[in-house]
């Protein structure tokens, strides 16, 4: 069977397709309707192997994060995802990776479903493990959460906790001791992040600016004030972290996990604070838990403030070159 034979065996079996797909897989391209009304926006990441992600890692979970990493550039974008195509490079395209294939797209199929995305294209080729996938999803016009429109005085915003991600990896490396249970729990945030797309479609007419934490707070929220030309000022106390994330500072004195460690894939926004009210109803009734952690400035620093009172730079994260 050939490879993206495979592929579109998975798809078709996990999810139904699209009325505003006109022509699939199977032709030179794609035909796709845009909704009236409606901008496209669309985002592209790949992932390499031993780069962004351990060769030897679950291919079912990979699969699934592969697309969730993009989706979740979506959600920053308060967009609604519907399209998605996928290019593969294997190895090869012997009986051991059709397998390893056939459990990738598991992963990836069942997100897909849940979103009601559909793929329509993509590529396979023989090669160094890694894969590009490319999402498109639809956004009303000015509703689009950029990274370029925070301002001084707005209220800095992040969902779920952080550094969990980082924290599993640095288990799986050996800098940190965890139980085979703890390991197991941190390992589903890093292998399986689950994109925060119905927070950012609640939000998108609330919030100023938003970007999805994959290379770390510190990094991210650095490409809003940027974007922005603003500065911000993060309290470490008010950072939500998980109970796990909690013990290890309390053991290290380490602040840098929840502050540079990549992919949590949670969002960080900004929101005036006359909407401030508006927007944890608007996270409420999503399911999603946010959490105000410090506030943007007119300055052009971005800084945080530890629990002592003393104050530091605002690290960067994760660096792909």
């Amino acid at each position: 069977m050939h490879e993206f034979d495979l592929i579109r065996q998975y798809l078709q079996f996990a999810t139904v397709p699209r009325q505003d797909v006109m022509l699939s897989i199977g032709d030179d391209c794609a035909l796709l309707q845009v909704p009236p009304g409606q901008q496209l926006a669309v985002s592209m990441d790949t992932l390499v192997a031993d780069r962004h992600f351990i060769s030897t890692v679950d291919p079912q979970s990979l699969g699934h994060k592969a697309l969730a990493v993009n989706l979740s550039d979506l959600a920053a974008m308060g967009a609604t995802p519907a399209w998605v195509t996928l290019s593969l490079s294997l190895p090869a395209a012997n009986t051991v990776w059709q397998q390893w294939l056939a459990n990738f797209m598991r992963g990836f199929s069942t997100l897909a479903h849940s979103h009601h995305v559909q793929l329509v294209g993509g590529d396979t080729t023989c090669g160094p493990l890694s894969m590009t996938v490319q999402v498109h999803g639809f956004v009303a016009p000015g509703q689009a959460l950029r990274r370029d429109a925070a301002k001084p005085g707005d209220l800095i915003y992040v969902s779920g906790t952080l550094g969990d991600a980082g924290l599993a990896l640095q288990a799986q490396q050996g800098q940190t001791i965890l139980s085979p249970a703890e390991q197991k729990r941190l390992a589903q945030r890093l292998d399986r992040p689950l994109p925060q797309v119905a927070l950012g479609q609640a939000i998108n007419h609330l919030a100023h600016a938003a970007i999805d934490l994959s290379d770390g707070l510190g990094g991210d929220l650095g490409h809003i004030c940027q974007a922005s030309g603003v500065g911000a000022v993060i309290q470490a106390a008010q950072l939500p972290l998980s109970a796990l994330v909690k013990q290890y500072i309390q053991t290290t004195a380490d602040w840098r996990l929840p502050i540079t460690a990549g992919d949590d894939y949670e969002l960080a926004f900004t929101v005036p604070p006359d909407r401030q009210a508006q927007v944890q109803q608007a996270a409420e009734q999503v399911g999603v838990p946010i959490t105000c952690i410090g506030q943007i400035t007119a300055g052009h620093t971005t800084q945080i403030v530890l629990p002592d009172g003393t104050t530091q730079d605002l690290q960067g994260g994760y660096q792909h070159f």
